[in-house]
């Protein structure tokens, strides 16, 4: 499986950024998409993550109203829109798709199969 992350940069605060992740890999059949994040000296955490059939949703509260994340299925990619971004926001983003249909979406061990990452930097 593969996953290529795109759409990070340096941003202003209030401003706003796209983040893409798309996913392949052959008769891989992919059950949902997760973002998480790593800002330097911390943990990665949970941001946002949807299930492929059905579209569910799910947010961490840091980021409830600001970001959205949605999928193009014929395309097996999932977009995670960022609006209103804060300093606290910066980080690097990683996408990730589990191995197996119904899984935790919040909890990191549930994943599977990692993208590269890709650095947001807001600037205050």
């Amino acid at each position: 499986v593969q996953l290529q992350a795109s759409g990070g940069g340096l941003v202003q605060a209030g401003g706003s950024l796209r983040l893409a992740c798309a996913a392949s890999g052959g008769t891989f059949s992919f059950y949902s998409m997760g973002w998480f994040r790593q800002a330097p000296g911390k943990g990665r955490e949970f941001v946002a993550a949807i299930r492929w059939t059905g579209g569910s949703t799910y947010y961490a509260d840091s980021v409830k109203g600001r970001f959205t994340i949605s999928s193009d299925n014929a395309k097996n990619t999932v977009y995670l829109q960022m609006n209103s971004l804060k300093p606290e926001d910066t980080a690097v983003y990683y996408c990730a798709v589990p191995g197996r249909r119904w899984v935790d979406l919040v909890n990191v061990a549930s994943y599977d199969h990692w993208g590269q990452g890709t650095q947001v930097t807001v600037s205050s």
